[in-house]
């Protein structure tokens, strides 16, 4: 009787930390996101900035035509990018390079074709970047912002960031 009261009470504690998980994570990539009523095509011009206290890093790349998936021409990449205050990832599309960003540190702004207010990214963030999505980013505070980027290239020569 004890060991189906102590397994039930494991169970049940199982799956009250799963649910507040879930909760915990849906807030999370409700986070950073425009605010409703702020979206709208190309509300943002684009700019020519140069990339600026920016460290771009590749810390492994896979293939995907090599995997069973066979995405001819496609690479599965992961970076790291250091962002220092001040510092400025310039414009830049995701039209053909869909990508998640996840801030490890730092807060960052981001400048998007799409939306007409600035969308601040906090530490523990994530964010989606599909088709339709150009933007910039800049650290406007006084720490330096690390992020980890997961994303598919198609053409190996693109070098945005």
């Amino acid at each position: 009787m004890s060991n189906s009261r102590s397994a039930l009470k494991t169970i049940s504690q199982a799956i009250a930390a799963i649910g507040l998980f879930t909760i915990a994570g849906s807030a999370v990539a409700r986070a950073g996101e425009c605010p409703a009523g702020k979206m709208k095509a190309d509300v943002r011009p684009t700019v020519d900035f140069k990339p600026v206290g920016v460290t771009d890093t590749t810390l492994g790349s896979i293939d995907l035509e090599k995997e069973p998936a066979k995405l001819k021409g496609r690479e599965l990449r992961f970076r790291r990018l250091v962002i220092e205050p001040g510092g400025v990832v310039p414009w830049h599309s995701h039209d053909d390079r869909p990508a998640l960003i996840y801030v490890a540190q730092g807060e960052v702004v981001e400048y998007a074709s799409n939306c007409s207010e600035p969308i601040v990214h906090k530490t523990g963030e994530i964010r989606a970047e599909r088709h339709g999505t150009a933007h910039w980013w800049k650290n406007l505070q006084d720490t330096t912002a690390v992020l980890f980027v997961g994303d598919v290239r198609h053409d190996r020569d693109d070098h945005h960031m």
